[in-house]
């Protein structure tokens, strides 16, 4: 097994019920290659010798046929599905039960087998800036703690109408609590959005937002089976909830299992949730590449 200093595992397995189909494998109009792909490619540039993708099986056949041949070589290129029956044996029924994958908390859990080293972990559909993998990079050389790169939440607002993200505190440089907030939005001059009791509350025009961007070691997957099974216990009849990797990062935070050093980000964040949001993006990404 050949060793790696720095991984990177891409979160692809989503099924893009908002966008209305795989977005992870749409092309960017111009460049002639997916946002992954340009993730990706700023992570090996940082240093990253291996990559994860984490897909479904849909996506599978044009993944390899078309997107692999396009990725950088002298890269381990390793393809993991995200299947609904990968729980545990005692919960099997629950899982035939369930009809959309189980989030982003099994989707990381199913890349466990093949990271052995740090790694960075980011979701298919997003655009984090090449500065970002360079920071968390660096980040690795000097220290062995979790971490992420938070965008200022002004930054990751949308024309298109309120969006949904997980808003930082952060305390020393380092990551206390994550709360997500949803249709957030700008009113009045201010940033509002729903806080989890479903009130209207103000946000800080300087907040960070976590935009699903982290730096994790390989204790995370212990984190991640025991919170698993956890959540199969609590939900076993309640199908259609999701297993989010934030909440066992700020549940590793809140028993003092570890600390997550935040860093902020130099670059703007780009993202895709609705298709009629796609060709704005692709253009920025279009112009980015191309100055």
């Amino acid at each position: 097994m050949k060793k790696h200093h720095l991984s990177l595992v891409v979160l692809a397995g989503g099924l893009g019920t908002r966008f209305g189909g795989n977005k992870q494998i749409a092309e960017i109009t111009g460049l002639g290659c997916t946002i992954m792909e340009l993730s990706i490619a700023d992570a090996v540039a940082a240093g990253v010798t291996q990559v994860v993708l984490v897909i479904n099986q849909a996506v599978r056949s044009e993944i390899e046929q078309v997107i692999l041949p396009r990725l950088p070589t002298g890269i381990d290129v390793v393809l993991v599905e995200q299947r609904i029956d990968l729980v545990p044996e005692q919960f099997q029924l629950v899982a035939q039960q369930r009809g959309k994958p189980w989030g982003t908390g099994h989707a990381l859990l199913c890349a466990k087998d093949h990271v052995h080293n740090p790694a960075i972990v980011i979701t298919a559909d997003d655009y984090y800036g090449a500065s970002s993998f360079l920071l968390l990079a660096e980040h690795f050389k000097n220290l062995t703690s979790w971490a992420m790169v938070g965008y200022p939440i002004i930054d990751t607002l949308s024309e298109q109408g309120g969006v949904n993200r997980g808003v930082c505190q952060v305390k020393n440089n380092q990551l206390i609590d994550v709360v997500e907030y949803l249709n957030i939005q700008h009113e009045n001059g201010q940033i509002m959005g729903d806080n989890p009791h479903g009130s209207r509350e103000k946000i800080a025009m300087d907040a960070l937002a976590s935009m699903s961007f982290w730096a994790i070691t390989p204790t995370f997957f212990d984190r991640l089976e025991t919170g698993f099974d956890e959540f199969l216990q609590k939900y076993d009849n309640g199908v259609r909830m999701e297993y989010y990797l934030p909440d066992q990062v700020q549940q590793a935070i809140t028993s003092n299992q570890q600390i997550v050093t935040i860093y902020s980000a130099k670059e703007s964040w780009y993202g895709v949730t609705y298709k009629s949001e796609l060709q704005d993006v692709t253009g920025k990404l279009y112009e980015l590449r191309h100055g």
